[in-house]
């Protein structure tokens, strides 16, 4: 496979087998390409857990200080009273049944949804096409709630939500490259540090298998998780 030369170039810097501390990791990464789009950068954690077990599914929320660099679309099901609480905080697009029929024909110019509990049994409509992308509201995410006027502003200020996938890795984006250093490694650090606090009490052996660091269109670079303990 033909390799960019941003690749290449970062390549040449990154020992094989070698774990480095977090801050020399994205120091690689950001200052030895040439980058024309402010690419995101992200996290990959490899977990010893078994996720086919319901109670080894490691998941959580986690609001990054410097947010992701991205402009979160925030839609929001609710009425009455709290469909003015989520319009003043910032949501995009607020309502019910309007909502439900956009979707259904085949809108989805948003990013992330919230929904009131009463509202749920009208998002179920459109759980089919929701659900597949990530997008459908949950308790356990935060996402089905009274208070949509904390959830939006902690989504427009950059709260993200990883699971586990199949592969027992975890993925998420912690900034963009155009962030400095020292604000890619608190949201980095920020990250892994809820990722080992979700550890589930059942999973055995080591927990934290690898962790790398890697920007779109970039190489990986594995990163000491001594520190991660």
């Amino acid at each position: 496979m033909k390799r960019s030369k941003n690749y290449r170039s970062i390549s040449a810097k990154i020992e094989p087998g070698r774990e480095y501390e977090l801050g020399a990791a994205i120091k690689i990464l950001k200052e030895n390409g040439t980058f024309k789009t402010d690419f995101s950068l992200e996290v990959h954690l490899n977990l010893g857990v078994d996720p086919r077990h319901s109670d080894q599914v490691v998941r959580g929320n986690v609001v990054l200080p410097h947010g992701t660099g991205r402009t979160v679309r925030v839609l929001v099901f609710a009425k009455g009273e709290l469909e003015k609480a989520a319009t003043t905080a910032g949501a995009d697009h607020v309502g019910a049944e309007e909502l439900v029929q956009k979707i259904q024909d085949g809108w989805m110019e948003f990013d992330a949804v919230v929904a009131t509990p009463d509202m749920m049994p009208l998002v179920g409509r459109v759980a089919r096409v929701l659900g597949p992308r990530g997008l459908m509201p949950s308790p356990k995410a935060g996402t089905v709630t009274v208070n949509v006027a904390q959830i939006v502003k902690e989504l427009k200020a950059g709260k993200i939500s990883y699971r586990v996938d199949k592969g027992s890795n975890v993925h998420a984006p912690v900034g963009k490259m155009s962030f400095s250093l020292d604000q890619l490694k608190e949201n980095a650090s920020m990250l892994i540090d809820s990722v080992v606090k979700a550890k589930p009490a059942t999973a055995k052996g080591v927990y934290v298998k690898s962790i790398t660091l890697a920007g779109t269109m970039t190489p990986g670079v594995r990163v000491d998780r001594s520190v991660f303990k």
